[in-house]
């Protein structure tokens, strides 16, 4: 008896029209009439901004002109903490809904000044300017040009001039007069006014209007990258996908959640198969794919083929592939002894040292220079 029930909610529920949708928000829009503010879902939905940044852009929004909207000021009226608030005025600062500007005041002290605005991308448009107007001519100055005429309203016609003379009495045998075809005599222009230049026509052609505003952020509903294909193996043969298929139909008795039908386990089976070709044992298939599971888990064949696709082991490797590379050979140039001084140098071959061959062919010179 002492608990209280929101029969207002309940009441407000059973009017919405048509079906209430079975799971997702349910929205009671109630109009405001005082004390609100315009927020349009570019901030209130933005990809980028966290919703620390999105929450404390409208509280800047909903403040009146001319309140301390600083780190301290927002801090001592919100929950947040000076360090999330700087973050998130510099998340809005990046996209361009705040903006600090330094100005001087005529006493040449410079002060902060910080700009909010609610809706940045609509000053990346090109503002369209009106288009020239032609000044207006006097008719008793200049007649208007053919395309004025063809666009301009008809006006009243003028009443007929009286004639200058009229008959006094008319024949009575004569008919009964007639308006006259010809045209009322026109104004004459005064001598003193001079001639006025002829209007040029109007262009023929209409001046496009410039393009339209392209946002630099994509939208949400971009078009997404095709999902990889379910891996196949490399030779198919009956055993591997007898194993497959085994595997899959035995992952309800290990998870109730994967109770798939013969056309879902026909289709992953290829993706088991080359798992198994890879060498990789059930036990390993069979706990990769029913561990970590969502909750609730609404589609279980387009998780299992994620995971068959996403997280493929590589193929064992060869016994070559293991195998420790060989090391280059390295010739190594034996010590020998000088016949001649005994002295230990490389050589491939015994002989004499570099001293001593020199020495010999300084003396066979001298020798033949002797003989000669």
């Amino acid at each position: 008896m002492d608990t209280q029930q929101n029969t207002a909610l309940t009441r407000a529920l059973a009017e919405i029209p048509g079906p209430l949708p079975a799971r997702g928000v349910i929205h009671i829009a109630i109009p405001h009439t005082d004390r609100f503010t315009v927020v349009g879902n570019h901030l209130a939905q933005h990809p980028d901004l966290s919703c620390t940044a999105v929450g404390i852009a409208v509280r800047i929004q909903s403040l009146p002109q001319g309140v301390e909207v600083g780190i301290k000021a927002l801090a001592a009226r919100c929950r947040e903490g000076e360090k999330r608030i700087a973050a998130a005025l510099r998340e809005l600062e990046a996209c361009g809904y705040l903006r600090r500007v330094r100005d001087r005041l005529p006493s040449g002290r410079f002060i902060t000044r910080t700009v909010f605005c609610n809706q940045p991308t609509a000053l990346l448009r090109p503002r369209q300017t009106a288009s020239p107007r032609r000044p207006a001519v006097a008719a008793t100055h200049q007649a208007p040009g053919p395309a004025e005429e063809l666009t301009a309203a008809p006006a009243p016609a003028p009443d007929p001039a009286p004639d200058p003379a009229p008959d006094p009495a008319p024949t009575p045998a004569s008919p009964s007069p007639s308006p006259s075809p010809s045209p009322s005599p026109s104004p004459s222009p005064e001598p003193d006014m001079p001639e006025p230049p002829p209007v040029p026509p109007p262009p023929s052609f209409v001046t496009p209007l410039p393009p339209p505003f392209v946002p630099l952020i994509p939208p949400p509903t971009a078009p997404k990258p095709p999902p990889p294909p379910l891996p196949q193996p490399d030779e198919p043969t009956p055993e591997l996908d007898r194993a497959a298929t085994a595997l899959l139909s035995d992952l309800r008795r290990h998870t109730p959640e994967f109770t798939l039908s013969e056309a879902d386990i026909r289709q992953l089976a290829p993706g088991v198969a080359a798992w198994l070709e890879r060498a990789a044992h059930p036990d390993a298939i069979r706990r990769t794919l029913t561990t970590d599971l969502p909750h609730p888990l609404r589609r279980p064949a387009l998780l299992l083929k994620h995971r068959l696709t996403a997280l493929l082991p590589p193929p064992l490797p060869g016994v070559h592939d293991l195998a420790a590379p060989a090391r280059p050979r390295v010739t190594v140039t034996p010590f020998q002894t000088c016949d001649d001084c005994d002295r230990v140098f490389r050589s491939p071959t015994p002989g004499h040292c570099r001293d001593c061959r020199e020495h010999r062919a300084h003396r066979g010179d001298d020798t033949r220079t002797a003989a000669a």
